[in-house]
């Protein structure tokens, strides 16, 4: 959706899908907005408690099982496992994904990664086509007169158009980017120093494999160090998503920095940022 500043200050059930990579504040904005009449749509709790909730607990028993005391409380029914997932704590989502690598280092061999992370990206465009109706439901019966859309880092690499059209058609996009060089250092810096599980377009996983593998002399992926890996790669991962946040939001959204998300400290902020992307777009 475009606007002019009349438009959207008109607009009384705002719904904004907010884009950008892991840190840079779409779920801060989301938190803060929850306080004033906003309905928080966290992506990824949509994907572990809908879509990926049965594959997780899989896991989970399959390792439970290895486990003779488990094995045993399990088969006779004595215990059970569910997921507790929370919007600001999506562990048992990113332990699903997974880190490519030496299963004895935790990693998880390719044929399995690769499994799980199409099993995620299908997920992920479930959840978004989701969207709709929970803009319905948020109104309908909670009662909420505001939507935001929190979506995963990795949108941008769906390689699914439906979704981008789906979420144009009914919210505001508003990508945050990282602000300057400096930032992105420490954005980078933060990730590697507590690497965690990522998803990879197929294309760009493959490519960036070979590199490494070169790289470090090794034959194959369960070779690899898995924490080491994913070091190597989010540089290499966060440039490869920023022409694509850009290609979705320059002709269908707007754009701010991370620095001015850091300044927004109630709705009223997050509603002056707005306008001001608002009347930059149209000058």
């Amino acid at each position: 959706m475009k606007f002019s500043i009349d438009e959207f200050r008109a607009w009384d059930n705002k719904k904004v899908t907010l884009l950008g990579m892991s840190g840079v504040g779409k779920t801060y904005l989301s938190s803060l907005l929850c306080g004033h009449n906003w309905f928080h749509y966290s992506g990824d709790y949509r994907i572990g408690t809908r879509y990926l909730d049965e594959p997780i607990l899989d896991l989970i028993k399959q390792q439970a099982m290895q486990v003779p005391f488990l094995r045993e409380l399990l088969r006779r029914d004595w215990i059970y496992i569910r997921n507790n997932i929370r919007v600001d704590d999506l562990g048992p989502v990113l332990s699903f994904v997974g880190k490519l690598g030496d299963p004895e280092r935790g990693g998880v061999a390719l044929d399995e990664f690769s499994q799980r992370q199409a099993a995620y990206r299908h997920a992920e465009i479930a959840a978004m086509h989701d969207v709709p109706r929970f803009i319905q439901k948020s109104q309908e019966i909670y009662g909420y007169r505001h939507f935001v859309n929190d979506v995963g880092g990795s949108l941008c690499e769906l390689d699914e158009p439906s979704v981008i059209d789906l979420l144009i058609e009914h919210t505001l996009i508003l990508y945050i980017q990282v602000t300057d060089q400096q930032e992105e250092q420490k954005l980078i810096e933060r990730a590697q120093s507590d690497p965690k599980p990522l998803y990879y377009r197929p294309a760009f996983l493959e490519e960036q494999l070979a590199v490494y593998l070169q790289e470090n002399n090794l034959g194959y992926a369960a070779e690899m160090d898995p924490d080491e890996f994913t070091r190597w790669v989010f540089p290499r991962l966060f440039h490869s998503r920023v022409p694509r946040y850009e290609a979705i939001a320059e002709p269908h959204g707007y754009t701010v920095t991370s620095q001015e998300v850091a300044q927004v400290r109630d709705e009223a902020d997050f509603l002056e940022l707005l306008e001001t992307v608002i009347g930059r777009s149209d000058s």
